[in-house]
């Protein structure tokens, strides 16, 4: 099945799209944390052992890795919007099935239901690149980036408080009312995408991605438990290796694929997909270290001994500098490019794991810590999107931040995992309960910070990319391509619609459509006549113009691939009057 773009959206974006979003990015990152208070007492809770226990957390990790990728491709063909909403519900299901519930089993599927909530990012992302001007797009998706963060930080403290002092069904039903809150005012605030990709939905695809992903990730949550060089745990890697690679050789073949592996392989989509992962890992340290320094009694001697709540609000900083960074985030990038703000951004991360590495002796110095690591996470988010964006047909955008989404999630399991393993291991026994070590706490943070530099080579590999006043990013609707004069893209096709008699014709509409007969990227010419369209390859595309009041042109022109532009006026025939 053929989807095209709808001429317009139903209604004009507002100026409440973006905080709309970004709350509804909060909300789904809320479901990260929402247990961590309560994840020691969860044998008790629900009358299982600890190794079933984690299944709750694993769930709901496993869920959203699948579902992340899959609703940024269906958002691409079927709306952004409509998936948007449709995650959050499935989240609001899934959160009331757990407030209703104190047993294991329809604990684990009410998780399951929650984690596939995590496809709001990237389908937030997609809207705002498809409704917003340029010069609001990149502090927007900043932000958007930034709340996956934002949420986990801001949640903890809270979490913590109403497992304190109420019953702690109370977190889910207090995320149920969340999830509703942030459906009715996405759709009374947010239009629906014109944009639509090409093509049917790829459900083997999905499968075979699911399964691998499944395969891959669910070792890496449970091979402390399983042992690391056990049978099941190597088995299970080796076969998410097979399914993995027979998806993709499957996929390459398809002329629709849920993942379109070749534009994957593009460096500057490749290395920043390499280095989310990077910045995933030392996202996830920072908040597996020290909720657990602050809270350990004093002791032990080196234990901050801070309550649950004074732990969740000295880490809140983490997230909360996250937010704010996202306005400097878009200066930085309208300057120098989303490239230095990455690189930035981990430079940043390592001096925060480097100077913390000798601040964990007080509580003040946690609170620096936090500061800190938000300032560089929250810039090393933010560029994540405007790489991928720059990089990709904008059919594209859902399954692309979909699949970067899916890398900081694979990062933040990595990490998970590792943590784990390193602080189990170096911890000391005290009356049969494995308390954490300094040792552990340091050897943590020196783990986060080889990942960090890491990404930073990763990152060094990326192309030189334009500041954000470089025009990577198309208009989606008439009314504001017509403000906005087209200028100059990166490898594709630039000109003018021109009438019979050579004057300029405004909001012409001008679709690319690929040798294959698919559209490979569509606009609206500005008050001047000019176009611009970037290629997503190299080869022989038709540019068909019509505009209101004139006949039709299709016109075949020929891009090389490489980086320039290639100059199409397309001067549009008289209109034919039918007697």
């Amino acid at each position: 099945m053929t989807h095209t773009t709808a001429d317009r959206p139903t209604r004009r974006p507002t100026g409440a799209i973006v905080p709309v979003l970004a709350f509804a990015g909060i909300v789904v990152a809320v479901m990260q944390t929402l247990l961590v208070p309560v994840i020691k007492d969860l044998p008790t809770l629900l009358d299982t052992t600890p190794s079933n226990a984690t299944w709750v957390l694993t769930s709901t990790l496993l869920s959203g890795a699948v579902a992340t990728p899959i609703m940024g491709r269906l958002g691409d063909l079927y709306g952004k919007r409509r998936l948007l909403v449709l995650s959050l519900a499935v989240m609001v299901v899934g959160a009331l099935i757990s407030a209703f519930t104190s047993t294991l089993l329809p604990m684990i599927v009410g998780r399951t239901l929650q984690g596939f909530a995590m496809g709001a990012i990237p389908l937030g992302i997609g809207l705002m690149r498809d409704m917003l001007p340029r010069e609001r797009l990149g502090s927007a998706m900043a932000l958007m980036s930034s709340s996956i963060g934002v949420g986990g930080g801001l949640a903890l403290p809270a979490a913590a408080l109403v497992a304190q002092h109420t019953n702690w069904h109370a977190l889910f039903y207090g995320a149920a009312g969340l999830g509703i809150l942030s459906i009715v005012l996405t759709l009374l605030a947010v239009p629906e995408s014109p944009m639509r990709a090409e093509g049917s939905f790829d459900f083997l695809g999905a499968l075979g991605l699911s399964t691998g992903l499944v395969l891959f990730l669910l070792p890496i949550t449970k091979g402390s438990d399983w042992g690391w060089t056990s049978g099941t745990t190597l088995g299970l890697f080796a076969a998410s290796a097979i399914v993995l690679v027979l998806w993709g050789v499957m996929e390459l073949r398809l002329k629709a694929p849920l993942v379109d592996l070749r534009t994957t392989a593009r460096p500057a989509v490749l290395f920043t997909n390499l280095a989310s992962i990077m910045v995933g890992v030392s996202f996830y340290v920072v908040s597996l270290v020290l909720p657990q320094l602050l809270q350990l009694p004093k002791s032990t001697g080196y234990g901050l001994g801070q309550s649950m709540v004074a732990a969740g609000l000295i880490v809140a900083p983490l997230g909360l500098t996250m937010m704010f960074t996202a306005p400097v985030y878009a200066r930085l990038s309208a300057k120098y490019g989303p490239k230095v703000t990455l690189i930035l951004g981990m430079l940043i991360i390592t001096i925060g794991y480097g100077a913390g590495l000798g601040l964990m002796s007080a509580a003040w110095q946690s609170l620096v810590i936090a500061v800190v690591l938000g300032a560089g996470i929250g810039l090393a988010y933010s560029s994540l999107p405007a790489l991928i964006i720059g990089a990709v047909p904008a059919s594209e955008t859902g399954a692309a931040n979909g699949l970067n989404t899916l890398m900081r999630s694979i990062g933040t399991s990595v990490s998970s995992a590792v943590i784990g393993m390193v602080l189990a291991n170096t911890a000391n026994t005290v009356n049969g309960v494995a308390i954490p070590t300094m040792h552990g706490f340091r050897i943590s943070f020196l783990i986060a910070t080889a990942a960090v530099v890491l990404g930073l080579a990763l990152a060094l590999f990326l192309p030189g990319s334009r500041p954000a006043t470089a025009p990577q990013l198309r208009a989606s609707s008439e009314e504001d391509a017509a403000l906005r004069r087209a200028t100059e893209v990166l490898g594709g096709f630039r000109g003018r619609v021109l009438s019979a008699e050579g004057t300029p014709v405004a909001r012409a509409k001008v679709m690319l459509i690929d040798r294959h007969g698919r559209r490979a990227g569509a606009t609206v010419t500005a008050e001047d006549g000019s176009y611009a369209l970037a290629v997503p390859t190299e080869g022989t595309y038709v540019l068909a113009a019509r505009a209101t009041g004139h006949g039709p042109l299709a016109s075949s022109a020929t891009h090389t691939g490489d980086d320039h532009t290639v100059d199409v006026d397309l001067p549009l025939p008289t209109a034919t009057v039918k007697a």
